[in-house]
């Protein structure tokens, strides 16, 4: 699946629940989830399926501002480092 199919299949499941939530209490649940992948990140356990609820609440936030995330990712990471333009990312930075 790609990550566009993945927000469409979001959208048609809840989109009408996020809609009636709105934009603003849709960010508080991205930052409680945020916390709870802290949390399985600290304990070493349950990490992927928290990292699937940030994953799905953040592509509520977007279906709610029309943003299509597949097509902004791949602007912001066109597949090379945009700071060195090397395919594998060659910054002294870390």
């Amino acid at each position: 699946m790609h990550l566009r199919e993945f927000q469409e299949m979001i959208a048609s499941i809840y989109k009408k629940r996020d809609l009636e939530r709105g934009a603003e209490k849709t960010m508080l649940w991205i930052v409680e989830e945020v916390g709870e992948l802290a949390e399985a990140v600290r304990k070493g356990s349950n990490i992927g399926e928290e990292i699937a609820d940030v994953l799905a609440w953040i592509v509520s936030l977007a279906n709610l501002y029309g943003i299509d995330i597949e097509s902004e990712a791949i602007k912001k990471y066109p597949g090379y480092c945009v700071r060195c333009g090397k395919k594998v990312c060659e910054c002294d930075e870390l």
